[in-house]
């Protein structure tokens, strides 16, 4: 376990002899688990439908008066209300390729909205002339003038462009020095993701108006300008650990082997050399995870993995709110395929435990995002937005 401290070492070990004592699977070594050990439940939240007539939402972020920016997937962005009851859609967008996995995608608001109220968002974007047929994850931004973006431009393109509708990625979250993370996926090719000449399974860092900041890790001359860490399959979760403000990000891996990862400048994550989890195909279970499964020494160890089954991990939250006060400094997942919202402790370098709430729903959690009152709010595919309290 690298750059852990000495007390998370301890705390991590005293919990992986727990686990032992009980029989659970852990990994073969750094530092990374299996386990679904579920943390001590400390709250029953009550959950309330605000809307539940959105059309395959996909991303939110909350607005200083309370409001919901909201992106669905056929390419319409909605301003709504907070409590749910009104939608107004907004203006601007520009056209996406809305097949697949693709389509309006990640959305975040501009550190400093309140006077320059930039909104930025991700999306596939279609090819054209030589690239016709072809499509790339893209990222924009426009000035939120009352129901209407203006002055858009697009601030990165995904290089290259290629066939096929799956594993855009796509979250956005800007970091503490303002500077803006993008994540990407491999769209389903599997080896660019440790090609550095491609921006295909990488996160990127870009700054806010989409030039490439001085000190992005140096990859060698041959890597795409903006690289920040790559090895990753299909990101579609991302979030800032508020003690340390490092980048947490939830990705998909094939049969089983979804993780849960720090993403650290220069870092490569293993992908497609290396996963937890089985190729389609074979049938599942320790001989077949891919290159054996560990990663160590050569990539980076997840911090988390889900086995045999994948539960799909999609937008992440870090809890922060006093709402809710047994629940702050959780991690939360949305799960697509898993049908839940995952609850994590966590230390500054480790999932500890996890929890997977509202089971009973039946229903795929897209994303996931705090309420200024401190509630949690979540996005389904199946067109709700839905709210947790106590």
């Amino acid at each position: 376990m690298p750059n852990t401290p000495v007390s998370s070492r301890i705390q991590y070990g005293l919990f992986w002899l727990l686990a032992a004592a009980i029989g659970l699977g852990t990994s073969a070594c750094g530092g990374g688990s299996s386990t679904a050990t579920a943390a001590t439940p400390t709250v029953t939240p009550t959950v309330t439908t605000l809307n539940s007539s959105l059309s395959s939402p996909w991303s939110m972020a909350v607005l200083p008066s309370g409001e919901l920016l909201i992106t669905q997937k056929s390419g319409s962005l909605l301003r709504v209300s907070a409590n749910g009851a009104n939608t107004t859609p907004i203006s601007g967008i520009l056209p996406v390729n809305d097949s697949g996995q693709g389509g309006l995608l990640g959305l975040a608001l501009d550190p400093d909205f309140a006077t320059a109220p930039w909104v930025y968002w991700a999306y596939s974007e279609p090819g054209s002339g030589a690239e016709a047929g072809l499509v790339g994850t893209a990222v924009a931004r426009g000035r939120l003038v009352g129901n209407a973006l203006l002055d858009v431009a697009v601030l990165f393109r995904q290089q290259p462009k290629t066939t096929g509708t799956g594993h855009f990625g796509s979250r956005l979250v800007f970091a503490r020095d303002k500077s803006l993370f993008i994540t990407l996926g491999e769209r389903q090719k599997f080896s660019p993701a440790q090609d550095l000449a491609q921006t295909l399974g990488k996160v990127v860092r870009i700054a806010r108006d989409g030039s490439i900041p001085a000190d992005n890790p140096a990859l060698g001359n041959t890597a795409r300008p903006g690289i920040w860490s790559l090895g990753h399959r299909n990101p579609q979760g991302a979030a800032l650990h508020p003690d340390t403000g490092e980048l947490w990000v939830s990705e998909h891996g094939p049969q089983g082997g979804d993780e849960i990862n720090i993403a650290r400048a220069g870092a490569n994550y293993g992908w497609p050399v290396k996963s937890y989890g089985c190729n389609y195909g074979d049938p599942v279970g320790d001989a077949c995870r891919i290159g054996g499964g560990v990663h160590a020494p050569t990539y980076v160890e997840p911090l988390t993995y889900w086995v045999p089954t994948s539960v799909a991990p999609a937008g992440l939250l870090f809890y922060t709110g006093n709402l809710i006060p047994q629940w702050k400094g959780n991690l939360f997942s949305g799960s697509l395929a898993g049908q839940a919202l995952w609850r994590m402790t966590v230390s500054p370098n480790a999932v500890l435990t996890r929890e997977a709430l509202l089971t009973d729903r039946k229903e795929r959690f897209r994303d996931v995002a705090q309420a200024q009152d401190g509630s949690i709010l979540l996005l389904t595919d199946s067109g709700k937005l839905l709210r947790l309290a106590p």
